[in-house]
């Protein structure tokens, strides 16, 4: 079993319209509701791929239920812990002329220490079956900002690889508690390390406590540094669509693999061609199948030679 955590579980919801002009009205021509937050996202490929898979976090308020009500629709099995708060809403715009996408991220709702308590012991107890553990994601409000350290030493102390993916403090915080594997971008890379040179600041990432860095470089695919050497993944063509949720699926691709006992380079072409499906896809926990197969052959993995 692979268990997703996602603290600020979200109800993603779509507005697809002709084209998004600014400071004017506009009639929106199809909506879209789907359970969201990262970990959640991960999960629904996951379940797509075949994995048994199980999301925690926090969920609460008519946002949540009706949250929960949709992903009964899908494969992961709900273990979210209720609080008093309402589940934010996400909203994502986009234009269709373009092919843009304009989002807009409410903060999520106040955890109280109570409710963290709850979920923490409903944590360990997922711990004790999990093959593999995602957490992703931004902190809700209440919530400590080296919670992910907190939940990263756990897994650690129950063996069990742990993926982090968030930004900013939990992830400097986070990746100081050593876990196996860490996926930033690269604005966030850099935020974490001061460098803007890719290579360079994944080695710094790496020296800060994560075993191994996959980050992230959008249209060029990923670039990861490990113990075992240095890879640079990257789809055949730029991919042209809506790109929400395409670090979900990266996740999603390296945690399967991971499970399944893949090489890093194995990880590599599996997340950049489940990212690029997912691009394709009408929305973010959903990806192309067809595009999905075709792109597992096409994928191009090389060894960086430079900084840049």
């Amino acid at each position: 079993m692979i268990l997703t955590v996602t603290l600020n579980t979200a109800l993603d919801i779509t507005y697809r319209v002709p084209a998004l002009v600014p400071h004017a009205s506009h009639r929106v021509e199809e909506v879209t509701e789907r359970p969201g937050g990262k970990g959640l996202n991960v999960a629904r490929v996951l379940a797509a791929l075949g994995h048994d898979t199980v999301v925690t976090g926090f969920v609460g308020g008519p946002s949540g239920e009706v949250l929960r009500a949709l992903l009964a629709d899908f494969a992961p099995v709900d273990e979210l812990v209720p609080i008093a708060g309402a589940t934010r809403r996400t909203l994502a715009v986009v234009d269709a002329t373009s092919g843009d996408t304009t989002q807009l991220n409410e903060p999520g709702p106040l955890v109280s220490p109570a409710e963290w308590g709850a979920f923490l012991s409903t944590y360990e107890r997922l711990l004790a079956d999990a093959d593999a553990v995602a957490l992703c994601g931004s902190l809700p409000p209440g919530l400590p900002v080296g919670a992910y350290a907190q939940l990263v030493r756990r897994a650690r102390t129950a063996k069990v690889p742990v993926l982090l993916d968030t930004s900013g403090e939990p992830l400097r915080r986070g990746i100081a508690a050593r876990p196996d594997l860490v996926k930033p971008n690269a604005d966030e890379l850099a935020r974490l390390t001061g460098s803007r040179e890719p290579l360079r600041a994944a080695r710094d990432a790496r020296r800060r406590g994560a075993h191994t860095v996959v980050a992230s470089l959008g249209p060029e695919g990923l670039l990861a540094a490990a113990p075992e050497g240095l890879w640079q993944a990257a789809p055949p063509t730029a991919v042209q669509g809506n790109p929400t949720g395409a670090g979900d699926s990266a996740v999603a691709g390296l945690l399967s693999a991971l499970v399944e006992g893949l090489d890093l380079p194995g990880c590599l072409t599996r997340a950049v061609a489940l990212s690029a499906a997912t691009v394709l896809a009408p929305a973010a926990g959903e990806f192309d199948a067809k595009a999905y197969a075709e792109l597992l052959t096409q994928v191009r993995i090389t060894e960086p030679t430079h900084t840049t």
